[in-house]
C-alpha cells in the first residue's frame, strides 16, 4: 500500500471516530430526557445492530410494526449511537439502546420479549441470539433471487418469515435437512400496505420512470449494480425527453467501495439538477429519502439492477425493466423471475426510452407479471399481506405460550 493512501485510509479512520465519539456525546444528552420502559412492556423487539446507512433495512418495517405495536408492543434495540438518534427521531415505535452484551442482558432480564425479529444477517445478531425463552425469527429487509436469500445462516434461527412460493422452492433447493414447514411462514409483503403516498410531481402527463440501482456489491459474485455501466446513459436519455420524467432512487451505499462507481452515481445528480434548471416544469427527482414506497407505487415504469426492488415492483404489478449485469462473475439466478425478466443490456441502455414506451404498453407483460406476482406474494390485496404477518405474529405467540407452559417449573 503507497503512502498516499495509508494516509487516506488513517484520515477516514480519524473522521469515523470522531463522528462515533460526536455520536455518542448527542446520544447521551438525548437519552437523559428520554423515560425509560417499563419492565416486562415489550413483547416483540426487533434487533438491528448496524449503523446508519443501513437503516433502510428497518425503516422498511416501521408502517407494519407500527400497526403490530397496536395489538403487540414492539420495541427496536439499536446497538449503534448514529441509528440510536435517528430511531428516536423517526421510529414509530419504543427504541432501545444496547451498545454493550451487558446492555442486552439488561433488556432480557427487564422485559423478557417473546418474539425477536431480524431484518438482516449481521454478524451481531449472534449477540442477541444466544438468549433463550424466546423465538428468534427472521423477517428480512426485502425478497429477491439473489444468493442472500438461500443462505445457511436460515438455519440459525428459530423461524422464518418468507415472502411465498418462490422463497419456499429457493430454499428447499439451496438448503439442506431444513424443515420448511415447521420453520417458515408465508406472509407476502406486508411492507407493499403502506407504500401508497402523495408523490413531488404534478399530473402532467408525463411518463414517470424510476431508476433504482443497487449498490456496486462486495464481492464480484454479488456485482449487480448498474450506475457507472448503464446508469448515466439512462439518466441522460431520460432526463433529455420532455414526455418523460426520471425519478432516481440509488441504494445508500452506492460509490461506497468503488469511486468510479461513486463518480458515474455524482454524474447523475448533477445531471438532474442541470435538467431541472433548465425545466423546472420537469421535476425530476432525486430521491435519497428514509421513506420507500411513494416511488415504486407512483412511476409508471421502473428499471432496477437485480436487487429487493425487483421484487417491491413486483409486488404493485406494474412495468418493469431489470439491468443485465456487465460482470460475468455476477451470480443471477434465472430460475425464477430473473428467467422470464425484461432484461436491459448495458449495450441497449442508448434506446431506453423507446423500451420505457414499450414495457408501459405490453399487454403480455403485464400478464407476466399478474403470474410473478402471485407466484412471490400470494394475495396482494392490500391488506392482505399485513393480515398475515399478524397471523403469523399470534400463531408463534400461541407456540410460545404453549412451550413456556411445558417448561413451567423446570
Amino acid at each position: 500500500m503507497s503512502i498516499p493512501s495509508d494516509v487516506r485510509t488513517a484520515f477516514r479512520l480519524v473522521q469515523r471516530l470522531l463522528r462515533s465519539r460526536q455520536s455518542r456525546n448527542q446520544l447521551a444528552r438525548r437519552l437523559r430526557t428520554q423515560p425509560p420502559l417499563a419492565p416486562g412492556s415489550v413483547e416483540i423487539a426487533v434487533y438491528f445492530a448496524d449503523g446508519p446507512v443501513n437503516m433502510y433495512q428497518v425503516r422498511q418495517w416501521y408502517g407494519p410494526l407500527a400497526e403490530l405495536h397496536a395489538e403487540h408492543p414492539v420495541a427496536i434495540i439499536s446497538r449503534s449511537p448514529g441509528t440510536m438518534l435517528a430511531l428516536l427521531d423517526e421510529s414509530p415505535v419504543p427504541a432501545v439502546y444496547a451498545r454493550q452484551v451487558v446492555d442486552l442482558e439488561r433488556f432480557v432480564d427487564e422485559q423478557a420479549p417473546k418474539i425477536v425479529l431480524y431484518v438482516n444477517q449481521n454478524a451481531r445478531n449472534f449477540q442477541m441470539m444466544r438468549y433463550g425463552r424466546m423465538w428468534h425469527v427472521f423477517v428480512n429487509h426485502g425478497e429477491s433471487d439473489k444468493m442472500y436469500m438461500t443462505t445457511n445462516q436460515f438455519k440459525a434461527y428459530d423461524y422464518a418469515l418468507i415472502a411465498g412460493d418462490a422463497a419456499r422452492d429457493r430454499l428447499t433447493a439451496a438448503l439442506w435437512d431444513y424443515d420448511l414447514d415447521a420453520r417458515t411462514i408465508a406472509i407476502g409483503r406486508p411492507q407493499a400496505d403502506h407504500f401508497a403516498a402523495d408523490v413531488p410531481w404534478p399530473a402532467d402527463g408525463r411518463t414517470v420512470v424510476l431508476y433504482a440501482p443497487t449498490w456496486e456489491g462486495d464481492r464480484a459474485a454479488a456485482a449487480y449494480g448498474s450506475i457507472a455501466s448503464h446508469g448515466t446513459t439512462i439518466a441522460d436519455r431520460v432526463l433529455a425527453s420532455p414526455a418523460h420524467r426520471l425519478v432516481y432512487r440509488p441504494h445508500p451505499r452506492s460509490g461506497v467501495l468503488d469511486p468510479e462507481y461513486k463518480a458515474a452515481h455524482e454524474r447523475i445528480i448533477a445531471a438532474i439538477s442541470a435538467a431541472n434548471a433548465a425545466d423546472p416544469a420537469a421535476h425530476h427527482v432525486y430521491d435519497d429519502g428514509p421513506g420507500l414506497g411513494w416511488q415504486i407505487a407512483g412511476a409508471d415504469v421502473a428499471i432496477t439492477d437485480i436487487s429487493a426492488m425487483i421484487y417491491d415492483r413486483l409486488a404493485v404489478g406494474k412495468p418493469l425493466i431489470v439491468t443485465r449485469p456487465v460482470s460475468p462473475d455476477a451470480d443471477v439466478d434465472e430460475r425464477g423471475y430473473l428467467g422470464d425478466a425484461n432484461w436491459l443490456l448495458a449495450a441497449e441502455a442508448e434506446d431506453v426510452v423507446a423500451r420505457v414506451d414499450a414495457a408501459a404498453h405490453d399487454a403480455e407483460e403485464l400478464a407476466r407479471l399478474r403470474h410473478w406476482v402471485e407466484r412471490y406474494f400470494g394475495d396482494t390485496t392490500p391488506g392482505a399481506a399485513t393480515a398475515r404477518f399478524h397471523g403469523a405474529i399470534e400463531r408463534l405467540l400461541e407456540r410460545w405460550r404453549t412451550v413456556a407452559a411445558e417448561h413451567v417449573g423446570r
